[in-house]
């Protein structure tokens, strides 16, 4: 597993939630690819949770990209992420405010993470780490 980049940034969603994108380009068991977890502020305690979603065109299909990406996350972060299989077929990987932590780890992330943090604790009313 090679990591050839990344990077993060704030974003506002469709409905005007504010939302941290992080993309992180890696070859993964020899299969090269930008990945995207995009988080957000979600449910009644405001947890940091963020989602990607395999590709189907990805070498290997669905699942195959699926455990490329969860390889990474846990390699990048030391927790493994959460693997869902929706009803019309789709594989979306699901993090949680601890892979962010993980993430807070690699400078070219770093900043943007701890910004969006403190910027969504004050808008949730809840401290910026008090994530699931």
């Amino acid at each position: 597993m090679d990591v050839l980049g990344g990077g993060a940034e704030p974003e506002e969603g469709g409905s005007g939630r504010k939302l941290l994108r992080i993309t992180i380009t890696a070859e993964v068991d020899g299969v090269r690819r930008d990945y995207t977890i995009t988080f957000g502020r979600y449910g009644a305690g405001n947890a940091a949770v963020g989602y990607a979603t395999a590709k189907a065109d990805a070498p290997g299909g669905r699942e195959a990209d699926t455990e490329r990406l969860s390889a990474l996350i846990k390699a990048l972060t030391g927790r493994e992420p959460r693997e869902r299989r929706m009803k019309d077929g789709k594989m979306v990987v699901e993090c949680g405010g601890e892979h962010l932590e993980g993430f807070m780890h690699y400078a070219e992330l770093a900043d943007a993470i701890r910004r969006w943090l403190e910027e969504m604790g004050r808008r949730g009313g809840r401290r910026a780490g008090a994530d699931r």
